[in-house]
């Protein structure tokens, strides 16, 4: 009986780590810190992703530095842009939330449009197929979105889901989207993707 219970115990433990590399997590293992206080800034394209009660409307940020001063640049997938010079507050410099907005300066943010209540996604704006952070020279693969929630890369033309957790939908096999933890406080509140 005991010798029965160890090759149970046995097989069950080799049944639980065979998965080896085909378990997939659910989050990215870079961090981008990346806080936004909307409720200073009063950003209103980027306060269309940040609304549960508009599902499926995702927005890109990016940021530069433009004539001396840091800006941010906001577009969502309906169409609408904003791009001016961003005074940081205090709070913006302390924590230099403007210098990890992703992995090649873009994220993309908003509600997934499947669940209920709707889901908060945090993505990076790169292709996780293409996009490679030790290359040398380092290219980027930026995303593009459209008013369905459907994020594609030019390079590889892989199509990925922005409502379901950046699964492919149309291309070769790869990785589903980078995915980082995010929250919102709503439309004109605080933004942290970390």
């Amino acid at each position: 009986m005991k010798r029965l219970f160890y090759f149970l115990f046995f097989i069950a433990t080799l049944l639980v780590t065979s998965c080896g590399d085909s378990f997939d997590y659910e989050y990215s293992d870079y961090h981008p810190y990346f806080n936004f206080h909307n409720d200073t800034h009063q950003d209103a394209v980027l306060s269309t992703a940040l609304n549960s009660q508009a599902p499926g409307v995702f927005c890109i940020i990016k940021y530069a530095y433009v004539s001396g001063r840091y800006s941010f640049s906001f577009e969502n997938n309906q169409g609408l842009k904003s791009s001016s010079p961003v005074w940081f507050d205090a709070i913006d410099l302390k924590l230099e939330s403007w210098r990890h907005v992703g992995m090649n300066n873009g994220l993309i943010v908003g509600y997934g449009n499947l669940d209920n209540p709707a889901v908060f996604f945090a993505y990076d704006l790169q292709c996780p197929n293409c996009y490679h952070p030790d290359a040398i020279p380092q290219r980027p693969y930026e995303l593009k979105i459209n008013g369905t929630g459907i994020a594609t890369c030019s390079n590889c033309k892989r199509s990925y889901n922005l409502n379901t957790g950046g699964n492919i939908v149309t291309g070769q096999p790869g990785r589903k989207l980078i995915r980082y933890r995010g929250t919102s406080t709503g439309p004109f509140g605080i933004l942290v993707v970390n």
